[in-house]
């Protein structure tokens, strides 16, 4: 219940605000199902929103920007399943935390960095990304920070970041494997997304955009100084 709920309202997060799945789902993914299989979930489902997303934006999509980005994500996301596959699962989960509870802090705080532009900036935001996504399952914020740095609008990230997240997403799945979830289980995640989807596509009209993306990154927040102070309890139950 828990979990269908986690990924529905993740779902209509996205379908709202153009991103926030992951961020508003990994963290109760995996305290739910451990930090592997959540963190796969949140991949398979992100990816097959931004590819419907996708749809009908792809014109949109800047390509000398993605190109560079998405090619040094690809390069990291194996440095990330070998992380996430050889730390114990306390220091697993307290990195998972710090790392989204940073990523959020900076892109609330618009965080703007000289070496974050260009396709040096490109590059570096999608080598960030990628070991974030297949260790973490949160690999949006580095391309979020890059966005603010290129001066992008909203209009033009949310087709880049979708791009993005198909590419960043798959390569994910097929580092880390798809998880180990029971048919009933694979069907209600299905479901809660399209669910999620249908909401969040209704209310994205009514719903004044900079109130979202705030919303998102406070639960985000929040899940992830949970994910953090749980991570932190084992290690200390450790010692």
């Amino acid at each position: 219940m828990i979990l269908t709920a986690t990924v529905a309202l993740a779902s209509c997060v996205q379908w709202l605000t153009g991103m926030g799945f992951a961020l508003v789902s990994v963290p109760v993914l995996i305290l739910l199902l451990g930090p592997v299989d959540g963190v796969v979930l949140a991949n398979c489902a992100s990816g097959a929103i931004c590819l419907v997303g996708l749809a009908g934006g792809w014109r949109h999509v800047r390509l000398p920007a993605m190109v560079p980005l998405c090619a040094a994500a690809a390069c990291t996301v194996p440095a990330g399943t070998w992380l996430a596959r050889h730390l114990p699962e306390p220091v697993l989960l307290a990195a998972m935390g710090a790392l989204v509870t940073t990523a959020v802090v900076l892109v609330l705080r618009g965080t703007r960095v000289a070496a974050l532009r260009g396709r040096a900036g490109a590059a570096a935001a999608g080598a960030a990304g990628g070991f974030m996504n297949s260790a973490a399952g949160v690999g949006g914020p580095p391309v979020s920070l890059y966005a603010v740095n290129a001066g992008w609008t909203v209009r033009e990230f949310v087709p880049n970041a979708m791009f993005y997240g198909v590419l960043v997403n798959a390569v994910s799945v097929a580092s880390n494997g798809l998880p180990h979830l029971s048919p009933p289980l694979w069907a209600s995640s299905a479901a809660a997304m399209v669910t999620g989807a249908l909401v969040g596509s209704t209310l994205a009209g009514r719903i004044p955009e900079p109130r979202a993306r705030l919303l998102v990154l406070l639960l985000a927040l929040a899940g992830g100084l949970t994910t953090l102070g749980k991570g932190v309890w084992g290690m200390a139950g450790r010692w």
